[in-house]
């Protein structure tokens, strides 16, 4: 995809989990009219807020988010459903005469709205009971047979599964135009490990266990687990009293900074990304671009 030749329509922001991208999106968004679309696979969950880094009450009231509250956790929400629903925000941004930004570190997220990919729209039941029999080993086996493209995860049994029930992920037209900016945060990674970490450290003081009690009372253990939310599945050991809290915390800051590296590959396949160390840098060659 060639890089924006004018005036951008539509502004794209990625990287890696607490790389700062909210934040620099939330700046240009109030600076520019603009109004926030998440692609985030885990802010799409109703109740997950404290352990998902989601944009607080005061935030989203500063400029309109959308992407966030989606769905109740253990609801599936594919990427194909969020390439639809993002299309359709983009469209009624721009109609209204603002600047959509549409920010993330979902990788297939981000991908399925700038790429011309394909997707089933409903999975067949059938194949998903003979998918679900299947080892790992085997299920990557089979992505690679069908020369699909091997999700981020590629030990995670359910993104293994989506990927199989997917075609055409080797797109590589836009489905937007070619009217797109898209900037890459990509601190460096002792800067991203120091972040991640110390993220890591206030989840509890903010209240993680006690949201991950109400998401339990409300959607059960089987429905948290398939949110795949990091924090959350950690939070329900310490409640079993598998772990301590100080445990906890090295399990989360362990996980998110190994979920950070697999972003930063998935995304440093783009080529047409403009990468940026800082959120500074960035904003000053955005503001620089819309200006122009």
């Amino acid at each position: 995809m060639e890089p924006a030749t004018k005036k951008p329509e539509l502004i794209v922001i990625v990287g890696p989990t607490a790389s700062g991208k909210s934040d620099l999106a939330l700046k240009i968004a109030q600076g520019f009219s603009g109004e926030i679309i998440a692609a985030d696979s885990r802010t799409i969950y109703k109740g997950m807020d404290v352990g998902t880094a989601k944009p607080s009450a005061k935030e989203q009231k500063l400029v309109p988010h959308w992407g966030l509250d989606l769905v109740e956790p253990g609801a599936v929400f594919s990427a194909y459903q969020f390439k639809n629903y993002a299309k359709q925000k983009i469209a009624e941004i721009q109609k209204r005469g603002k600047l959509p930004v549409l920010v993330g570190g979902g990788g297939l997220y981000i991908d399925s709205v700038l790429f011309d990919f394909d997707f089933v729209n409903q999975a067949d039941q059938q194949q998903r009971e003979r998918l679900e029999k299947l080892t790992v080993e085997q299920l990557q086996k089979l992505i690679e047979e069908l020369e699909y493209l091997m999700p981020e995860n590629k030990n995670n049994r359910r993104y293994l599964i989506r990927t199989i029930e997917r075609k055409g992920l080797t797109g590589t037209k836009s489905s937007v135009n070619n009217n797109v900016l898209i900037i890459g945060l990509m601190p460096a990674a002792e800067e991203l490990k120091k972040r991640i970490f110390e993220r890591a450290e206030t989840y509890f003081e903010q209240g993680l266990l006690q949201e991950t009690k109400e998401l339990l009372n409300k959607y059960g253990e089987n429905a948290l687990k398939k949110t795949n939310g990091i924090a959350y599945i950690t939070s329900m050991k310490l409640l079993k009293n598998e772990i301590n809290q100080e445990e906890a915390i090295e399990v989360i800051q362990k996980q998110e900074w190994q979920y950070a590296r697999r972003q930063r590959t998935w995304f440093k396949r783009n080529k047409s990304i403009h990468w940026f160390e800082s959120a500074e840098q960035a904003y000053k060659e955005i503001v620089r671009i819309l200006n122009n």
